[in-house]
């Protein structure tokens, strides 16, 4: 035990340097996007020094949940930017909005050589807080566009009233509308979902996950520390260890597959949803193990604990499930038989 650093074998995956900076701004919406901006340079590594980014978002997610949650899409978009080589606004801070769940609808005009935004985006997190985003939008007559937008121009409505959650509570979720908001398209129709990074940025936000995950485990090692750990607390140590260290192999093995140029459209997209389920799983097993052998008293008496229980719960739920290994099904055994019309796998955000 005296070789674990901070959370869960934190020295074999983690950054000392970058905790440090988290610490500081730990909750604080304002200074994680401050840091953010700081690790621009980072972002900008996917592709050629892509376990540098992992181990940075896996850090973030280890020291606080809401500076990772925060971090992370603006890091993402840089790295979008930077891939259509388009530069990004000096200061600005990102999200990155490309749910489009049935009933919504944000489309994209050109008009007198530009274009125009017009519609709604739901699930547009921290819209209220920062200058810019880029988001998804139909364009008629081809493929869906991905598009630069300031989110304080006056043809920009943000409503947050339906935020409720109780995980990542200043992590404020909005519907936003656009009326007429002229926008800057990011490589042609179709580039977004076509280019060779689009499924990298979704094992990303796994290795969160897994630094949320690895921080609340190490609540075992505490305990564990505390008085001398009983035949079924050794259970629970050991299953945590076998969880995560199956997670961290998979975070390091995407990496590799990156670099090497092995995990572009397809294989990637295969890659992405196999990591994704696997940090998943480990993640709600790791919150269902933590909490069998904790029982209630960190939930009512440890806030840090209790946070950090409810931020990794809601914030692993943007894995689907069944229907996002229904859509992974798909993509192993593409010549099996089209499901009837109306079938849906997957879904946003």
């Amino acid at each position: 035990m005296n070789q674990l650093v901070g959370p869960w074998s934190f020295a074999d995956w983690g950054d000392a340097a970058v905790a440090t900076l988290a610490h500081e701004v730990a909750g604080d919406v304002g200074g994680s996007l401050a840091l953010a901006q700081h690790l621009e340079p980072l972002a900008r590594s996917v592709g050629h020094d892509t376990w540098r980014v992992f181990s940075t978002l896996a850090t973030l997610g280890s020291v606080d949940l809401t500076t990772a949650r925060t971090a992370e899409p603006h890091g993402d978009a840089v790295a979008i930017l930077d891939q259509a080589g388009v530069p990004a606004a000096p200061g600005a801070t990102w999200g990155v909005y490309a749910a489009a769940p049935p009933g919504t609808s944000l489309a994209a005009t050109r008009l007198d050589g530009g274009w125009r935004l017009s519609g709604v985006k739901p699930w547009c997190s921290l819209a209220d807080r920062l200058s810019h985003a880029l988001v998804t939008a139909a364009v008629e007559g081809g493929p869906p566009g991905l598009f630069a937008v300031e989110l304080r121009d006056g043809g920009v409505a943000i409503d947050a009233g339906g935020w409720v959650a109780r995980g990542l509570r200043d992590v404020t979720t909005s519907t936003v509308a656009f009326a007429d908001v002229p926008a800057r398209a990011v490589g042609a129709p179709g580039w977004y979902l076509e280019r060779p990074g689009f499924a990298w940025g979704g094992i990303g936000v796994a290795a969160v996950w897994f630094g949320g995950a690895a921080a609340l485990a190490a609540t075992l090692w505490a305990a564990a520390r505390s008085r001398p750990p009983d035949q079924v607390a050794l259970v629970h140590l050991g299953r945590c260890d076998v969880t995560l260290h199956a997670a961290h192999l998979a975070l390091r093995d995407a990496a590799r597959a990156i670099d090497s140029g092995q995990a572009d459209g397809a294989a990637g997209q295969v890659l992405a949803g196999r990591v994704r389920a696997q940090v998943a799983a480990g993640a709600e097993d790791v919150l269902a193990t933590v909490g069998h052998a904790l029982g209630p008293g960190p939930l009512a008496m440890d806030p840090e604990h209790a946070a950090r229980v409810a931020d990794l719960t809601l914030y692993v739920r943007q894995h689907h499930a069944e229907r996002d290994l229904a859509a992974l099904g798909r993509l192993v055994a593409p010549e099996c038989p089209t499901p009837p019309a109306g079938h849906r796998e997957g879904m946003a955000p």
